[in-house]
């Protein structure tokens, strides 16, 4: 039986649970016959665009690597795996030559 993916981090990976969905990865719950009144969660770049997963990104300003001496330079390109709600960080991405990273959507724009 196939189930539409999380409304919160578009994770395939859902089970039902008498009435419910229940997303293992973010432990969001919520009923399907429900979805359509619920507001849904944007994050916007430095431009004002909305981002969205897969979404091509550049970083606008140098960012530095907490807890280490890797500085992300400006102009990495980068594509958006996740989208993490509730979080100073809410990009989940690969960033090459560092792995993967969590970065603010304020230091993002869309390319």
């Amino acid at each position: 039986m196939s189930h539409p993916p999380c409304p919160k981090c578009k994770s395939e990976y859902v089970y039902e649970d008498q009435s419910n969905l229940i997303c293992p990865e973010c432990a969001y719950e919520w009923n399907p016959s429900e979805v359509a009144g619920e507001d849904t969660f944007e994050v916007r770049d430095a431009n004002g665009t909305v981002l969205e997963v897969g979404d091509k990104i550049t970083l606008i300003k140098d960012l530095k690597v907490k807890g280490s001496s890797q500085v992300l330079k400006i102009g990495t390109k980068t594509a958006i795996r996740r989208i993490v709600e509730g979080k100073d960080h809410e990009l989940d991405c690969k960033l090459p030559g560092v792995g993967e990273m969590m970065v603010t959507a304020k230091f993002v724009k869309k390319v």
